[in-house]
């Protein structure tokens, strides 16, 4: 049997195929609550960014003591470093040296200062006001000393006897010069710790009387706050 196949039917050449029409996004009025939610986000940002340049405006350079110091040492340019500091109170800038002030030449520490304080006012004065400081060292039992103590730190001095009274304290608010540790003296043979105490001559004086008319001294160093 013969098949006989049919063309398929041809498009007509007229025919154009239908496009959807284009739309265009419609910009957002000023009654559009997305326009208003954009301006407040804007605005909390740009509120906050003052905010954070405002606080760090606040803090201000002041000098600080680079290394450990004792009593009697006046103090040059290279001894300080700038630190910058946001004071809760503005009165406690006061209490300091900031970069600002100029330090005069003729001032010289009256109290030891570690390294990274502050500098205070307090701790500055006249050089005939640490004139009469002088620099008394003592040995003491290695277990007696904390073992935090070094330059700069603040310490109280003990007495015991081995009388009635008991432990004595004997030098107040002393000022530690100079702290070797153990192994770099002779006292890694004896056990004992040399200090060098920066005091006023008249505590220094009345100290050591009192430890020559003890029996047996042991002395105690108790570290400051």
């Amino acid at each position: 049997m013969r098949v006989t196949r049919r063309p398929a039917p041809r498009a007509e050449t007229g025919a154009v195929a239908s496009v959807p029409p284009a739309t265009r996004a419609s910009r957002p009025g000023w009654r559009d609550p997305r326009l208003w939610v954009g301006v407040l986000i804007v605005a909390v940002s740009v509120v906050a960014g003052a905010r954070l340049l405002a606080a760090a405006d606040d803090t201000v350079s002041v000098w600080a003591v680079a290394a450990d110091t004792g009593p009697g040492a006046e103090l040059a340019p290279d001894d300080l470093v700038a630190h910058r500091v946001r004071f809760a109170d503005a009165g406690d800038l006061d209490h300091y040296f900031s970069v600002d002030d100029e330090l005069p030449a003729d001032l010289r520490l009256v109290r030891g200062v570690t390294a990274g304080e502050l500098l205070p006012r307090a701790a500055i004065g006249a050089a005939d006001a640490a004139a009469d400081t002088v620099e008394l060292p003592i040995a003491v039992d290695a277990e007696q000393v904390p073992p935090s103590v070094r330059a700069g730190t603040v310490v109280d001095v003990y007495l015991l006897a081995g009388g009635k009274d008991g432990a004595v304290r004997s030098l107040d608010d002393a000022t530690v010069v100079d702290a070797p540790d153990l192994e770099a003296t002779f006292g890694a043979a004896t056990g004992r710790r040399q200090l060098v105490l920066a005091v006023p001559e008249a505590d220094a004086a009345t100290f050591l009387e009192a430890l020559g008319r003890a029996e047996s001294p042991v002395l105690t160093v108790v570290r400051g706050g």
